[in-house]
């Protein structure tokens, strides 16, 4: 008669998961070094008077501030203001570029009518644009939203259409063979394929978004981020701007992880290198 023994893991799995663990708490201990340093160095310039308060303000007073405005709520408002502007912009630039990159992606009439005129308007500065956004828009939210989806549109045309057309030509003839048309072959060959270009154009263009939204909100705004640092820069209030500037980085960095997430869930059927 044969007894059974409970089932134990191999000594090599045991293994693994708490090495796994270790080198996950190790990394992110490396990426805390550099921004702790960062600031232990801010603020002890401050506290020497190497970097005097007028030039810029210390950690400490940029907290206080930043506190401050929280608990009024103006930061709040500020911010909710900013990203209606940047998702605004980004619907319309996004929609356009990523239509426009369809088109001219798939049909070589759309290539030689929309690729040509899209490769010159992209190299035009958007902040040029400025001044015929005002007067054909006015001074109001239009020119700003105007602003981010003109700076949104390119990045998303670019990839999408790259992605587009990069995808490998043998699935599309392995489609045909199999009878697939046209609508079928768009919607499971070449749009799958062409997801990955498409999620880097996204990434980026929400970047660019921020950037445009700097300038944007500089147009007579009187209201959002920009509204704050144009205020607190009339009033050399350095420790206001700085909250301005951490705030702009840390939507920046939270939409940045939303595209991750995206990325990891609508593309988890290609594995790809993470590094050593």
């Amino acid at each position: 008669m044969t007894l059974m023994t409970p089932f134990r893991p191999a000594p090599d799995l045991v293994r693994l998961r708490p090495a796994g663990t270790r080198h996950g708490a190790a990394r992110g201990l490396r990426r805390a070094i550099g921004p702790v340093l960062l600031l232990a160095l801010w603020q002890l310039a401050s506290m020497t008077g190497v970097l005097p308060a007028e030039v810029l303000a210390a950690p400490s007073t940029v907290v206080g501030s930043a506190a401050g405005l929280i608990g009024t709520g103006e930061l709040q408002a500020a911010i909710a203001v900013s990203l209606q502007r940047v998702l605004a912009g980004l619907a319309i630039g996004g929609g356009i570029g990523v239509l426009l990159a369809v088109t001219a992606g798939l049909t070589r009439l759309g290539e030689d009518l929309v690729d040509a005129p899209m490769q010159m308007l992209r190299t035009v500065p958007n902040v040029a644009l400025i001044p015929l956004l005002i007067i054909w828009l006015g001074i109001g939210e239009a020119p700003k939203i105007a602003l981010i989806a003109l700076a949104t549109a390119f990045p998303l045309y670019i990839n999408v259409y790259a992605g587009i057309r990069g995808v490998d030509q043998t699935l599309v003839e392995a489609a045909r063979t199999l009878g697939m048309g046209r609508a079928a072959l768009v919607r499971h060959v070449i749009l799958p394929g062409a997801l990955p270009n498409a999620l880097v154009g996204f990434r980026y263009a929400l970047g660019v978004a921020w950037l445009a939204l700097v300038f944007g909100e500089q147009i007579n705004a009187t209201a959002g981020i920009g509204y704050l640092m144009a205020t607190a820069r009339e009033f050399f209030q350095t420790d206001v701007i700085v909250v301005c500037l951490v705030v702009y980085a840390l939507l920046g960095l939270a939409v940045d992880f939303i595209v991750r997430l995206l990325e990891r869930s609508l593309l988890a059927w290609r594995p790809s290198f993470t590094g050593t």
